[in-house]
């Protein structure tokens, strides 16, 4: 199988890398999960619903069913790399508005960052 997107992750001007950390946080099968679907869009870009779904001009949520909960890993998709900037358990129908503007403000430091 052919790669059609590097996976990054969004790194702050301080270096450290917030979606990673957060996937640290969870159990082992969470990371796993997501990490599986994460791998999927990697491999199968574009996609589409149930797993992804874009949310804005430049944000697209991979979304992952695990045990009695699902999480969202925000990403951008430049040229032919993915930029995980955010992770999150959602906890609502609709994705917050707080967990979306961080998302978006970390793609344009991660813009600022790549002049």
């Amino acid at each position: 199988m052919d790669v059609r997107l590097r996976v990054v992750f969004f790194k702050t001007e301080a270096g450290s890398e917030p979606v990673r950390d957060w996937l640290l946080e969870l159990d082992r099968n969470d990371r796993k999960a997501i990490g599986e679907d994460i791998k999927t869009v990697q491999f199968g870009w574009p996609l589409g619903m149930p797993l992804v779904r874009k949310l804005d001009s430049e944000l697209w949520e991979v979304r992952t069913r695990l045990h009695r909960r699902n999480a969202r890993v925000i990403v951008t998709i430049q040229s032919d790399v993915m930029i995980l900037l955010h992770g999150f358990i959602k906890k609502s129908q609709k994705t917050p508005v707080s967990d979306l503007t961080l998302a978006k403000n970390r793609l344009s430091q991660f813009k600022e960052q790549s002049l």
